[in-house]
């Protein structure tokens, strides 16, 4: 079991795929060299032989038949490494000078090379031999003894034979120790994901501290159960503040209609009872509405409907909409706008998220104060802002402002639901932007920014205009 769990380790077959191509590499480059040494060995014979037979001939040339015999004998007598083969014969295989008794069998054609075994000195020995034949029907054979070169060539042989088994020695040791290292490294991410699994999402992947490829991955799969912890954390946060929020209305929509059963005395009591817990239960449809509309944008779904479209249009729709409810509340509404503002987005979802904005800024502001709604072109998209003069949002609950259901102590008593900035936030996202909050002094500067100009329509700017 444990050599079947052993093999099907993707660390054992790395290693393998390693040690394969190490070998087969190690195992061509030694090859190369034998072969390329071998051929060295050989061309340096063949070209001493074809050197000493162009000295022959000259010789022949110069000084005729005797000439080539003298030259023969004297190459004999000063060849100090007895090596040397030469055979000169007359047409009818009579030797005439030479080192051998009779022409090697085999040896029929000049312009190739034969390896033949030649009896020399009493001795056999294998020679590498040309035959040249002379313009007097002599025939000449020249060669050399390369008993010297196979001993050579053997110890060659040999000394790459144990190259390749200590390569092969040094790859199984390289399997082993990369498994090994593979494993251990392995085994801290396996530890934790089994916790993880278990239940306890506080662990975490440990580091080396090398800052390598091992280390990188710890960071990622670190970042990825932070991320899966807030998220968790998050679902918690929203099932309490469901729980929390729909508990009310709902227990207010049983208490009427149970007080309506109990007490009504005519059908009109009763029809304005049941009225009434309508109300309540459309409220709660809303919340469900707000969140399935935020989920579908935080997945994206939305992305389809992306057009091109001026935003001027829309802001000042919304301005004309809103300006007669700021006007019920004792405010004034302050639009600045360009003449145009294209961008690629999704309208609907666009004026949404600035009415959600416009809304909060205007139920928030205290009477005679300055709601403020602008819009600017920025690089590759646009900035849309909504500024009021009210409580504003204090620092330490900015960054939790646009979580589902959070609602802060300014806002307790105000109606909503907690889910107006995460909306808002969740449509800037899906536009490639983001929502800032920031402070007014007094109040609050919601800062709504959209990436996605039309390339085929740049945006420009145009000096504010006060309505």
């Amino acid at each position: 079991m444990d050599a079947l769990r052993l093999w099907r380790s993707a660390g054992l077959r790395l290693a393998l795929i390693y040690a394969a191509l190490f070998a087969a590499s190690a195992l061509a480059l030694v090859l190369f060299l034998w072969f390329e040494t071998a051929s060295l060995l050989d061309r340096q014979l063949e070209t001493v032989i074809l050197a000493d037979a162009r000295g022959l001939a000259e010789q022949y040339e110069d000084g005729g038949l005797q000439g080539l015999t003298g030259t023969i004998r004297d190459r004999l007598s000063q060849n100090v490494d007895d090596d040397a083969v030469y055979l000169l014969v007359d047409d009818y295989g009579r030797k005439l000078a030479g080192n051998l008794q009779r022409w090697p069998a085999g040896v029929l054609y000049p312009s190739q090379w034969y390896e033949v075994t030649v009896a020399r000195a009493g001795t056999e020995a294998p020679a590498r031999v040309r035959r040249f034949d002379l313009a007097g029907s002599e025939h000449l054979l020249v060669g050399r003894d390369v008993r010297t070169r196979l001993q050579l060539r053997l110890l060659l042989t040999d000394a790459l034979f144990w190259a390749v088994l200590m390569l092969v020695v040094l790859a199984g040791a390289g399997v082993l120790l990369m498994t090994r290292l593979f494993r251990g490294m392995l085994a801290n991410v396996s530890a934790t994901a089994r916790a993880i699994a278990g239940g306890d999402l506080s662990r975490r992947v440990k580091r080396t501290g090398r800052g390598d490829e091992f280390d990188r991955l710890a960071e990622t799969i670190n970042d990825m159960l932070d991320r899966i912890a807030r998220l968790m954390d998050g679902v918690r946060q929203v099932s309490n503040a469901i729980a929390h929020d729909l508990r009310t209305p709902i227990t207010r929509a049983r208490a009427r209609l149970e007080d309506a059963s109990e007490h009504a005395r005519t059908e009109a009591d009763l029809h304005a009872a049941v009225e009434r817990a309508l109300q309540d239960l459309d409220g709660i449809v809303q919340i469900f509405q707000a969140l399935l509309r935020i989920s579908e944008i935080e997945a994206g779904a939305r992305r389809s409907a992306f057009d091109d479209f001026d935003l001027v249009p829309v802001l000042a729709d919304l301005a004309e909409l809103y300006s007669a409810l700021a006007e019920d509340g004792g405010l004034s509404l302050e639009v600045r706008l360009p003449p145009e503002l294209p961008i690629h987005g999704d309208r609907g979802l666009v004026q949404q998220a600035v009415a959600n904005l416009l809304d909060n800024a205007i139920k928030f502001s205290p009477s005679g104060g300055v709601v403020c709604l602008g819009a600017e072109a920025v690089a590759g998209g646009a900035k849309v802002f909504v500024s009021d003069q009210g409580a504003g949002i204090p620092q330490a609950d900015r960054q939790r402002a646009t979580e589902r259901f959070f609602r802060g102590e300014s806002a307790r008593n105000t109606p909503g639901s907690g889910l107006g900035l995460a909306l808002v936030a969740a449509v800037a996202q899906l536009h490639g932007g983001g929502l800032s909050l920031e402070d007014n002094a007094p109040g609050l500067r919601a800062v709504l920014l959209f990436q996605g100009a039309p390339a085929t329509r740049p945006a420009k700017a145009a000096p504010a205009a006060a309505v």
